[in-house]
């Protein structure tokens, strides 16, 4: 069973973990690329979560330079802005949200995201940088990249090469 942090596994998906696995981080990111919530309020009236809570989320977005805080005068709630890093994390979401439409949402999609002033609909796919686009992820591997070590990228390939023996 994994701990609190994700240390000794050496996976993107695990270094992704340690910014957005937290209970309402993805749903503060949604509302910031999506619902242009930028205030302090505005996240917290539109996901009814704790101020506390919010407060803690959005510190760590911050620290891990996923959104800035913008300097305000006044009475102003604080208002925060995504970065190049956190705008790029909108395929993950869509994804996610395709799964949810496909998996959880039996009413139906609540969300449909478009382009082109709302005429053109958008979707995730698994695109192959030679082949195009791919039916589906039975025909993706996963290989040792650059930053696996060695003893791991050594079973990795050991069982690619099994798979593919014969």
């Amino acid at each position: 069973m994994l701990g609190r942090g994700y240390e000794t596994q050496v996976c993107s998906i695990s270094r992704t973990l340690e910014v957005f696995g937290e209970r309402w981080t993805f749903l503060i990111m949604r509302n910031a690329l999506f619902a242009d919530s930028t205030r302090f309020v505005e996240f917290q009236r539109s996901l009814g979560i704790a101020t506390n809570v919010l407060a803690t989320r959005l510190e760590h977005l911050v620290g891990a330079g996923v959104m800035e805080r913008l300097a305000e005068g006044g009475d102003e709630s604080p208002r925060y802005r995504l970065t190049a890093r956190g705008r790029e994390l909108a395929p993950a979401l869509i994804a996610l949200t395709e799964w949810g439409d496909r998996w959880a949402a039996p009413a139906g999609e609540p969300v449909l995201y478009r382009h082109h002033g709302g005429e053109h609909p958008v979707r995730m796919r698994l695109v192959c940088e030679e082949c195009g686009v791919l039916d589906d992820a039975d025909d993706v591997e996963a290989l040792p990249g650059p930053g696996m070590p060695e003893e791991q990228a050594a079973r990795l390939l050991q069982r690619h090469r099994m798979r593919h023996a014969g």
